[in-house]
Protein backbone atom coordinates (compact mmCIF):
# COMPACT_ATOMS: atom_id res chain seq x y z
CA UNK A 1 0.00 0.00 0.00
CA UNK A 2 1.18 3.74 -0.94
CA UNK A 3 0.63 6.26 1.70
CA UNK A 4 0.29 10.10 0.96
CA UNK A 5 2.21 12.30 3.02
CA UNK A 6 -0.15 13.70 4.72
CA UNK A 7 -2.03 10.10 5.88
CA UNK A 8 1.38 9.63 7.28
CA UNK A 9 1.46 12.75 9.14
CA UNK A 10 -1.94 11.73 10.17
CA UNK A 11 -0.79 8.30 11.17
CA UNK A 12 2.17 9.85 13.43
CA UNK A 13 -0.44 12.17 15.21
CA UNK A 14 -2.56 9.43 16.10
CA UNK A 15 -0.65 7.05 17.68
CA UNK A 16 1.19 10.29 19.48
CA UNK A 17 -2.32 11.26 20.70
CA UNK A 18 -2.50 14.34 19.12
CA UNK A 19 -5.43 13.83 16.81
CA UNK A 20 -7.50 14.03 20.33
CA UNK A 21 -6.99 14.18 24.17
CA UNK A 22 -7.15 10.66 25.57
CA UNK A 23 -8.60 9.58 28.95
CA UNK A 24 -5.82 7.59 30.02
CA UNK A 25 -3.66 7.77 32.90
CA UNK A 26 -0.45 8.91 32.94
CA UNK A 27 1.67 5.24 32.36
CA UNK A 28 -0.26 4.52 29.69
CA UNK A 29 0.18 7.91 28.00
CA UNK A 30 4.59 7.67 28.29
CA UNK A 31 4.15 3.73 26.88
CA UNK A 32 1.89 4.88 24.07
CA UNK A 33 4.41 8.05 23.33
CA UNK A 34 7.10 5.71 23.50
CA UNK A 35 9.93 7.79 24.86
CA UNK A 36 9.63 11.39 25.95
CA UNK A 37 12.75 13.51 25.48
CA UNK A 38 13.83 15.05 28.63
CA UNK A 39 16.72 17.25 28.91
CA UNK A 40 14.41 20.04 29.98
CA UNK A 41 12.46 19.08 32.88
CA UNK A 42 9.20 20.52 31.81
CA UNK A 43 9.48 18.77 28.49
CA UNK A 44 7.62 15.76 29.51
CA UNK A 45 4.93 17.57 31.58
CA UNK A 46 3.87 19.67 28.44
CA UNK A 47 4.28 17.00 26.17
CA UNK A 48 1.80 15.04 28.43
CA UNK A 49 -0.39 18.06 28.80
CA UNK A 50 -1.10 18.17 24.62
CA UNK A 51 -2.26 14.47 24.97
CA UNK A 52 -3.79 13.28 28.20
CA UNK A 53 -7.61 14.63 28.56
CA UNK A 54 -7.61 16.12 32.20
CA UNK A 55 -3.89 16.28 32.57
CA UNK A 56 -2.83 16.24 36.09
CA UNK A 57 0.77 17.15 36.24
CA UNK A 58 0.98 15.82 39.55
CA UNK A 59 0.32 11.97 38.30
CA UNK A 60 3.87 12.50 36.45
CA UNK A 61 5.06 13.75 39.83
CA UNK A 62 4.02 10.52 41.19
CA UNK A 63 5.29 8.41 38.68
CA UNK A 64 8.63 10.03 38.42
CA UNK A 65 8.73 9.41 42.24
CA UNK A 66 7.57 5.82 42.83
CA UNK A 67 9.99 4.83 39.30
CA UNK A 68 7.24 3.68 37.16
CA UNK A 69 8.06 6.34 34.83
CA UNK A 70 12.32 6.57 34.48
CA UNK A 71 14.33 9.59 33.14
CA UNK A 72 17.45 8.07 32.00
CA UNK A 73 20.17 8.31 28.94
CA UNK A 74 18.82 6.20 26.16
CA UNK A 75 18.21 6.93 22.77
CA UNK A 76 19.63 9.34 20.62
CA UNK A 77 22.65 9.58 23.77
CA UNK A 78 20.10 11.80 25.36
CA UNK A 79 17.87 12.19 28.28
CA UNK A 80 14.72 10.53 27.55
CA UNK A 81 11.15 9.65 29.92
CA UNK A 82 10.12 6.09 29.79
CA UNK A 83 8.20 3.55 31.33
CA UNK A 84 10.06 1.34 33.40
CA UNK A 85 9.84 -1.82 31.54
CA UNK A 86 10.44 -0.29 28.61
CA UNK A 87 13.78 1.36 30.41
CA UNK A 88 15.02 -2.40 31.28
CA UNK A 89 14.26 -2.83 27.24
CA UNK A 90 15.43 0.06 25.89
CA UNK A 91 18.95 -0.02 27.84
CA UNK A 92 20.48 -2.84 26.90
CA UNK A 93 19.04 -1.94 22.93
CA UNK A 94 21.01 1.49 23.30
CA UNK A 95 24.03 -0.09 25.56
CA UNK A 96 26.63 -0.68 22.76
CA UNK A 97 25.97 2.76 21.33
CA UNK A 98 26.08 4.50 24.43
CA UNK A 99 29.62 3.35 25.99
CA UNK A 100 30.73 3.66 22.37
CA UNK A 101 29.67 7.08 22.46
CA UNK A 102 31.89 8.01 25.36
CA UNK A 103 34.49 5.21 25.58
CA UNK A 104 35.37 5.79 22.12
CA UNK A 105 35.45 9.97 22.22
CA UNK A 106 38.59 11.52 22.10
CA UNK A 107 38.26 13.20 25.29
CA UNK A 108 37.76 9.84 27.45
CA UNK A 109 40.98 8.85 25.47
CA UNK A 110 42.68 12.07 26.74
CA UNK A 111 42.04 10.64 29.87
CA UNK A 112 44.60 8.38 31.90
CA UNK A 113 41.66 6.01 32.49
CA UNK A 114 41.36 2.54 30.59
CA UNK A 115 37.99 1.51 29.53
CA UNK A 116 38.82 -1.84 32.05
CA UNK A 117 39.43 0.77 34.70
CA UNK A 118 35.83 2.78 33.92
CA UNK A 119 33.94 -0.85 34.24
CA UNK A 120 35.76 -1.82 37.57
CA UNK A 121 34.86 2.03 38.35
CA UNK A 122 30.87 1.48 37.42
CA UNK A 123 30.57 -1.73 39.92
CA UNK A 124 31.45 1.00 42.51
CA UNK A 125 29.39 3.14 41.72
CA UNK A 126 26.76 1.62 41.10
CA UNK A 127 26.65 -0.21 44.91
CA UNK A 128 27.41 3.68 45.91
CA UNK A 129 24.45 4.89 44.10
CA UNK A 130 21.75 2.19 45.71
CA UNK A 131 20.48 5.18 46.79
CA UNK A 132 20.19 8.33 45.45
CA UNK A 133 23.73 10.64 45.35
CA UNK A 134 24.44 13.81 44.01
CA UNK A 135 26.93 14.59 41.27
CA UNK A 136 29.57 16.26 43.72
CA UNK A 137 28.76 12.98 45.72
CA UNK A 138 29.66 10.63 43.16
CA UNK A 139 32.67 12.56 41.64
CA UNK A 140 34.32 12.20 44.98
CA UNK A 141 33.90 8.61 44.88
CA UNK A 142 35.57 8.27 41.34
CA UNK A 143 38.44 11.13 42.70
CA UNK A 144 38.81 8.44 45.44
CA UNK A 145 39.56 5.79 43.04
CA UNK A 146 41.45 7.20 39.46
CA UNK A 147 42.24 10.53 40.63
CA UNK A 148 42.17 13.58 38.77
CA UNK A 149 41.76 12.93 35.00
CA UNK A 150 40.89 16.38 33.81
CA UNK A 151 38.01 17.48 32.26
CA UNK A 152 35.45 16.37 31.38
CA UNK A 153 36.19 13.35 34.13
CA UNK A 154 34.84 9.89 34.41
CA UNK A 155 31.79 10.78 35.40
CA UNK A 156 30.98 12.04 32.22
CA UNK A 157 31.21 8.64 30.32
CA UNK A 158 29.82 6.33 33.51
CA UNK A 159 26.45 8.32 33.62
CA UNK A 160 25.60 8.55 30.14
CA UNK A 161 25.96 4.15 30.03
CA UNK A 162 26.43 3.06 33.35
CA UNK A 163 22.36 2.36 33.76
CA UNK A 164 21.84 5.29 36.28
CA UNK A 165 18.41 6.74 36.10
CA UNK A 166 17.85 10.65 37.58
CA UNK A 167 16.48 10.30 40.96
CA UNK A 168 13.95 13.20 41.62
CA UNK A 169 14.79 16.64 43.33
CA UNK A 170 11.82 18.18 43.74
CA UNK A 171 10.86 21.77 42.34
CA UNK A 172 8.40 22.71 39.41
CA UNK A 173 9.12 19.86 37.41
CA UNK A 174 10.29 16.89 39.40
CA UNK A 175 13.90 17.58 38.34
CA UNK A 176 16.03 20.71 39.54
CA UNK A 177 19.25 22.12 38.18
CA UNK A 178 21.42 19.58 40.52
CA UNK A 179 20.32 16.59 39.21
CA UNK A 180 20.60 13.39 41.49
CA UNK A 181 21.16 9.86 40.17
CA UNK A 182 20.37 6.24 41.48
CA UNK A 183 21.08 2.72 40.24
CA UNK A 184 18.16 0.16 39.38
CA UNK A 185 18.46 -3.21 38.66
CA UNK A 186 18.37 -4.27 34.83
CA UNK A 187 17.96 -7.92 33.89
CA UNK A 188 20.68 -9.16 30.61
CA UNK A 189 18.95 -9.02 27.76
CA UNK A 190 20.42 -10.46 24.64
CA UNK A 191 20.81 -7.81 22.46
CA UNK A 192 19.36 -8.23 19.24
CA UNK A 193 16.17 -9.45 20.68
CA UNK A 194 16.02 -6.19 22.91
CA UNK A 195 16.70 -4.12 19.79
CA UNK A 196 13.61 -5.22 17.93
CA UNK A 197 12.02 -4.70 21.02
CA UNK A 198 12.47 -1.53 20.72
CA UNK A 199 11.92 -1.00 17.02
CA UNK A 200 8.76 -2.81 17.66
CA UNK A 201 7.62 -0.38 20.63
CA UNK A 202 8.98 2.37 17.76
CA UNK A 203 6.24 1.51 15.36
CA UNK A 204 3.54 1.34 17.37
CA UNK A 205 4.23 5.22 18.04
CA UNK A 206 5.42 6.37 15.10
CA UNK A 207 4.94 3.83 12.38
CA UNK A 208 4.67 3.49 9.45
CA UNK A 209 8.38 4.32 9.12
CA UNK A 210 11.43 3.50 7.20
CA UNK A 211 15.16 2.25 8.47
CA UNK A 212 16.71 5.34 8.52
CA UNK A 213 13.95 6.92 10.53
CA UNK A 214 14.63 4.17 12.82
CA UNK A 215 18.14 5.39 12.59
CA UNK A 216 17.63 8.67 13.35
CA UNK A 217 15.21 8.09 16.75
CA UNK A 218 17.65 5.38 18.06
CA UNK A 219 21.06 6.31 16.70
CA UNK A 220 21.91 2.51 16.35
CA UNK A 221 23.60 1.49 12.89
CA UNK A 222 21.12 0.45 9.66
CA UNK A 223 22.54 -2.79 9.78
CA UNK A 224 21.74 -3.39 13.88
CA UNK A 225 18.38 -2.12 13.05
CA UNK A 226 17.73 -4.77 9.82
CA UNK A 227 19.44 -7.60 11.62
CA UNK A 228 16.78 -6.65 14.52
CA UNK A 229 14.12 -6.16 11.91
CA UNK A 230 14.10 -9.76 10.68
CA UNK A 231 13.61 -11.10 14.00
CA UNK A 232 10.11 -8.86 13.94
CA UNK A 233 6.51 -9.60 12.94
CA UNK A 234 6.23 -6.57 10.56
CA UNK A 235 4.77 -5.66 7.17
CA UNK A 236 6.77 -3.84 4.64
CA UNK A 237 5.42 -1.70 1.97
CA UNK A 238 8.04 0.10 -0.13
CA UNK A 239 10.38 0.76 2.39
CA UNK A 240 8.13 1.83 5.18
CA UNK A 241 7.97 -0.80 8.17
CA UNK A 242 5.01 -1.40 10.39
CA UNK A 243 3.54 -3.86 13.21
CA UNK A 244 0.39 -5.90 11.52
CA UNK A 245 -2.87 -4.86 12.64
CA UNK A 246 -2.52 -1.06 12.62
CA UNK A 247 -3.98 1.89 10.76
CA UNK A 248 -3.59 4.91 8.78
CA UNK A 249 -5.88 7.32 9.32
CA UNK A 250 -7.44 9.07 6.50
CA UNK A 251 -5.49 12.25 4.85
CA UNK A 252 -8.46 14.52 5.20
CA UNK A 253 -8.97 13.81 9.00
CA UNK A 254 -8.63 16.93 11.28
CA UNK A 255 -6.16 17.98 13.43
CA UNK A 256 -6.42 20.49 16.30
CA UNK A 257 -4.14 23.05 17.00
CA UNK A 258 -1.24 22.58 19.65
CA UNK A 259 1.56 24.24 21.57
CA UNK A 260 4.23 21.29 21.60
CA UNK A 261 6.84 21.43 24.03
CA UNK A 262 10.89 21.58 23.12
CA UNK A 263 11.99 18.14 21.77
CA UNK A 264 8.95 16.89 21.22
CA UNK A 265 9.23 13.31 20.12
CA UNK A 266 7.31 13.72 16.86
CA UNK A 267 9.50 16.89 15.88
CA UNK A 268 12.69 14.11 16.04
CA UNK A 269 11.48 10.95 15.49
CA UNK A 270 12.26 10.42 11.34
CA UNK A 271 14.62 11.45 9.10
CA UNK A 272 12.89 13.13 6.76
CA UNK A 273 11.40 15.77 9.05
CA UNK A 274 8.75 17.24 6.25
CA UNK A 275 6.31 14.52 7.77
CA UNK A 276 5.77 17.56 10.75
CA UNK A 277 8.17 20.20 10.09
CA UNK A 278 7.70 22.12 6.48
CA UNK A 279 11.16 21.94 5.10
CA UNK A 280 11.37 25.50 5.03
CA UNK A 281 11.35 25.67 8.73
CA UNK A 282 13.21 22.58 10.16
CA UNK A 283 16.15 25.00 10.82
CA UNK A 284 14.66 27.87 12.26
CA UNK A 285 13.04 25.03 14.63
CA UNK A 286 15.75 22.57 14.98
CA UNK A 287 19.01 24.82 16.11
CA UNK A 288 22.73 23.98 14.84
CA UNK A 289 23.43 23.04 18.29
CA UNK A 290 19.91 20.76 18.64
CA UNK A 291 17.52 22.60 20.32
CA UNK A 292 14.37 22.17 19.28
CA UNK A 293 11.88 25.06 20.05
CA UNK A 294 7.88 24.64 21.13
CA UNK A 295 5.93 24.79 18.42
CA UNK A 296 3.01 25.93 17.20
CA UNK A 297 1.40 22.77 15.52
CA UNK A 298 -1.32 23.89 13.09
CA UNK A 299 -3.09 21.60 10.42
CA UNK A 300 -0.56 18.57 12.03
CA UNK A 301 2.39 21.00 10.78
CA UNK A 302 4.81 23.14 12.51
CA UNK A 303 3.44 26.37 11.66
CA UNK A 304 5.67 28.74 14.14
CA UNK A 305 7.13 28.81 17.87
CA UNK A 306 5.73 30.10 21.59
CA UNK A 307 7.15 31.14 24.48
CA UNK A 308 5.29 32.39 27.62
CA UNK A 309 5.62 36.76 28.16
CA UNK A 310 6.76 38.10 31.26
CA UNK A 311 2.58 39.07 32.33
CA UNK A 312 1.80 35.50 31.89
CA UNK A 313 0.43 35.13 28.36
CA UNK A 314 1.69 33.39 25.45
CA UNK A 315 3.52 34.98 22.58
CA UNK A 316 2.70 32.72 19.67
CA UNK A 317 5.41 33.64 16.35
CA UNK A 318 3.28 32.35 12.81
CA UNK A 319 5.89 31.48 9.76
CA UNK A 320 3.09 32.10 7.61
CA UNK A 321 -0.46 33.65 7.49
CA UNK A 322 -2.77 31.81 9.72
CA UNK A 323 -6.99 31.73 9.46
CA UNK A 324 -9.27 33.01 12.10
CA UNK A 325 -10.10 29.99 13.34
CA UNK A 326 -6.76 28.43 13.44
CA UNK A 327 -5.83 32.11 15.51
CA UNK A 328 -8.23 31.26 17.64
CA UNK A 329 -8.34 27.39 18.15
CA UNK A 330 -4.12 28.31 19.26
CA UNK A 331 -5.47 31.15 21.79
CA UNK A 332 -7.52 28.15 23.25
CA UNK A 333 -4.64 26.31 23.44
CA UNK A 334 -2.59 29.01 24.90
CA UNK A 335 -5.26 29.77 27.63
CA UNK A 336 -4.87 26.30 29.30
CA UNK A 337 -0.92 26.39 28.35
CA UNK A 338 -1.08 29.28 31.04
CA UNK A 339 -3.10 27.36 33.57
CA UNK A 340 -0.90 24.63 33.47
CA UNK A 341 2.55 26.59 33.78
CA UNK A 342 1.02 29.47 36.17
CA UNK A 343 0.78 26.52 38.79
CA UNK A 344 4.03 25.43 37.94
CA UNK A 345 6.84 27.86 35.81
CA UNK A 346 5.38 30.38 34.07
CA UNK A 347 8.62 31.47 32.00
CA UNK A 348 9.20 27.98 30.99
CA UNK A 349 12.13 27.72 28.53
CA UNK A 350 13.47 31.42 29.35
CA UNK A 351 16.91 30.69 29.32
CA UNK A 352 16.64 29.57 25.39
CA UNK A 353 15.28 32.91 24.56
CA UNK A 354 17.94 34.18 22.11
CA UNK A 355 16.59 31.43 19.36
CA UNK A 356 13.79 34.33 19.14
CA UNK A 357 16.05 37.06 17.81
CA UNK A 358 15.81 36.63 13.18
CA UNK A 359 12.72 34.05 13.01
CA UNK A 360 10.90 34.13 9.85
CA UNK A 361 7.74 35.87 12.17
CA UNK A 362 4.97 36.35 9.60
CA UNK A 363 2.67 37.25 12.24
CA UNK A 364 3.27 37.74 16.47
CA UNK A 365 0.24 37.52 18.76
CA UNK A 366 -0.25 37.39 22.46
CA UNK A 367 -2.20 34.55 22.72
Amino acid sequence: MTFTARQLNRATLDRQMLLRREPVDVLTAVERVVAIQAQEPASPYIALWNRVEGFDPAGLDEAFATGVVRKASLMRITLHAVAAADHEVFHHAMLPALRASRLYDKRFKAMDVTIEQADALLKHLLEFAATSRQKAEIEELLHSHVGDVGEPGVWWALRTYGGLVHAPTGGPWSFGLRPSYQAVATEPRERTAAVAELLRRYLNGFGPATVLDMNQFTMLPRTTIREALALLDVTESGGLYDVPGRTVPDEDVPAPPRLMAMWDSTLLAYADRSRIIPEQYRKVVIRNNGDTLPTLLVDGHVAGVWRPTEDGGIEATAFHALRDEEWAGLAEEAAALRKLLGDREPQVYRRYARWWNGLPAHEVRTV
